[in-house]
């Protein structure tokens, strides 16, 4: 089952364009949707949800229509937004039988049993007697994994799902995302490009509403490879490089700024090749506009 997204544009009464004519094919897997701050993600994942409405477009999942067919939609929908709340004096099970009634779940002991098998499969058994607001932030995520993964949905949307994480339990929602990507379409929205090199067959870049790049995150490192140069610079010169090179990443190293450039050929000048890697494709797209075919 493919989502298909065709010419979607949604404007903002203040004028803001936050997608602009975009058009996707995502099919069963992990795909990965990179992008800074702004780029449109949260506009995109909120109607693809059926949270709100495209100006000119479609989206279909299958044969379902998104916008016509919500109901249908939301059967098989699992989604975990960007700002998640609980209540945070109710415990996970409680709540999470809650919820799984109003998804329709209305038999008492196929819901039991449903509850009970989500909270083994996030981690979160052992607590389920715990109120939420007692919860880490990595807990909560992975309650909110459970409770998108309630009706055994067919689309699942995650949105910046690992941001404000620790580092193990951010390891912990890698594995149970890459699960969930094996018989799905799961949509990660981020723009940490650590979660797409570590979860995703196949991705897209977005900014200002427009797709920059989609394709295999290992093929489009391969289309860098002899094209990422490096170099330590003085502070002063900094500005000067970014006027004659197209400058695509910048960090301080003991005070001196390291640059990573896009160039076609060679540049000369004491700039060394390296070896690209998925951030470099992210920033050449964000901040340089390299032509990445794939």
């Amino acid at each position: 089952m493919n989502l298909t997204i065709n010419n979607l544009t949604k404007t903002y009464k203040d004028g803001t364009k936050a997608i602009d004519n975009l058009s996707l094919e995502i099919s069963t897997g992990m795909f990965g949707l990179l992008g800074p701050n702004g780029a449109g993600k949260s506009t995109l994942m909120r109607t693809i949800a059926t949270l709100q409405e495209a100006d000119e477009g479609s989206i279909t999942l299958g044969d379902l229509n998104v916008f016509t067919q919500k109901n249908e939609i939301r059967k098989i929908l699992g989604y975990l937004p960007q700002e998640f709340g609980v209540y945070p004096k109710v415990s996970a099970e409680v709540l999470l039988n809650h919820l799984a009634v109003l998804k329709g779940i209305i038999n008492k002991n196929e819901r039991k049993e449903i509850v009970k098998a989500l909270l083994h499969k996030t981690n979160l058994y052992s607590h389920r007697k715990k109120n939420l607001g007692g919860y880490s932030g990595g807990m909560k995520q992975r309650f909110g994994i459970a409770q998108a993964l309630l009706s055994n949905p067919k689309l699942i949307i995650v949105d910046e799902p690992t941001a404000g994480l620790d580092p193990a339990e951010r390891n912990r929602f890698y594995n149970l995302l890459s699960e969930l990507g094996e018989n799905t379409v799961v949509i990660l929205s981020t723009h940490i490009v650590d979660d797409v090199k570590e979860l995703c067959t196949d991705m897209a870049i977005i900014n200002k509403g427009k797709v920059l790049l989609k394709g295999n995150p290992l093929k489009t490192i391969e289309h860098l490879d002899g094209k990422i140069y490096r170099k330590t610079v003085e502070k002063k010169e900094l500005e000067s490089y970014k006027k004659h090179y197209q400058v695509i990443a910048e960090k301080f190293l003991l005070g001196k700024p390291i640059i990573n450039i896009f160039s076609d050929s060679d540049p000369g000048n004491d700039f060394v090749p390296i070896q690209a890697d998925l951030d470099d494709v992210y920033f050449s797209q964000i901040f340089g506009g390299s032509d990445i075919n794939n």
